[in-house]
């Protein structure tokens, strides 16, 4: 996604980082993969206080290369070296996020985490093995989805969270989201996927295949030990902008270079850059590498190449999938963007033609933008209302009961 800095409104405050240590030596945390870690972290920011029913949570999943920085200003995030710079610093979702906002934090307790495998305080490759004293690189394990959904409900356990009022995730965390639904379908109310779907199309598999090739050939990539050398930026350059103009409406792009960047002079080994359009997605490639880790930038393309929802939950099908969240008594509120080229709207129908199938109450808004996928973060006018109404209960075929927030 692309992370622009904002000006702070005037209810923006400062939060921090919280840590949580799951499993030990003794109860070490197993991978899907068969692999097994003496205990892991997990980075999260909390928003907003958990009511005395403890039925006010919301839990976020954030996109490929966000963080758990949601909402607000946060300075510094221990132990992320260089990586947390400026562009980090104003929450992903600060538009959606705080009093009065789609997701307010006066009636509402949100929730965020850093995935497993992360690079901004969760478990991976970068994080020191103990028996190493270095970074575990290479051989941190392979992350699934349902290792992330896993270590976000030990987040929940830890937090007093028994039962979510909803789970929201854009982009991958779409994909995460309704994984959290239907491994652990008591656990949440409402399911809300933003510009996502529910599986991983051809053409993202491609795009996605590009992007670890990109990184895998970076010379100075050393097959993930790279952390006492020089890091394999060109790689990771490389594959931003193989994403990046995926997430960015062409249009905007043309537009951006146009107003944003001069004609830079930029040579190559042979080629010289010679438009505005390259211009702007080189500078894009540079900054990114910057304040994220390629390692873990590979880590999540993986997990996204191997999403696998059906064998995660233990069915065989998407109308046995989603009859998990017909009996839980879910409801979906599904948003699609009809510019976007990364989810395109093609797969949120598909999504939503299966939870009609299986019998699931659900919601389908189409937002009409022209910026593309990354509209979700940029335009909180379009979603405002639509969040608001599901949230409060009143968007669901049966109106889900909806007490207050009783905020201690």
């Amino acid at each position: 996604m692309l992370f622009l800095p904002r000006p702070m409104g005037k209810g923006t405050v400062e939060v921090e980082t919280k840590f949580l240590r799951v499993g030990s030596e003794k109860e070490p945390f197993v991978f899907s993969s068969g692999e097994s870690l003496p205990g892991i972290t997990v980075a999260y920011e909390t928003h907003g206080k958990l009511n005395s029913r403890k039925d006010n949570a919301i839990l976020l999943f954030h996109a490929l290369s966000g963080s758990q920085h949601a909402a607000g200003i946060m300075k510094a995030v221990p132990e992320t070296d260089q990586r947390w710079t400026e562009d980090c610093e104003i929450g992903w979702w600060d538009l959606f996020v705080g009093p009065g906002k789609a997701l307010d934090t006066n009636r509402y307790f949100v929730i965020c985490a850093n995935y497993l495998g992360g690079c901004y305080g969760s478990s991976g490759p970068a994080s020191i093995n103990p028996v190493t004293g270095k970074p575990y690189g290479h051989s941190f394990p392979s992350v699934s989805t349902s290792d992330v959904v896993r270590s976000q409900l030990a987040l929940l356990d830890h937090l007093g969270v028994g039962q979510l009022l909803a789970v929201i995730g854009a982009s991958v965390g779409g994909l995460l989201a309704i994984n959290l639904a239907t491994m652990a379908p008591e656990r949440v109310k409402l399911v809300i996927p933003v510009a996502s779907g529910s599986r991983t199309t051809v053409l993202a598999r491609l795009t996605l295949f590009e992007q670890v090739m990109a990184i895998e050939n970076d010379p100075h990539f050393h097959g993930g030990d790279y952390y006492c050398d020089q890091p394999p930026k060109y790689g990771l350059a490389l594959a931003r902008m193989i994403s990046h103009k995926t997430f960015v409406h062409l249009d905007a792009i043309e537009r951006r270079a146009r107003t944003d960047l001069k004609q830079a002079d930029g040579q190559l080994s042979w080629y010289r850059v010679g438009h505005n359009v390259e211009s702007y997605m080189l500078h894009q490639g540079k900054k990114f590498v910057k304040r994220f880790d390629a390692n873990t930038y590979l880590r999540i393309c993986d997990m996204w190449l191997r999403y696998d929802p059906l064998s995660d939950a233990g069915v065989e099908s998407y109308a046995a999938l989603f009859a998990r969240s017909q009996a839980a008594g879910h409801h979906y509120l599904v948003f699609s963007i009809d510019s976007d080229y990364c989810f395109y709207p093609e797969e949120q129908a598909e999504l939503v033609g299966y939870l009609e199938q299986a019998g699931v109450s659900s919601m389908h808004i189409t937002v009409h933008s022209d910026k593309g996928h990354d509209s979700f973060l940029l335009e909180p006018e379009l979603y405002t209302p639509h969040l608001v109404y599901t949230l409060e209960g009143r968007g669901k075929r049966e109106t889900l009961e909806y007490r207050g927030p009783e905020v201690e």
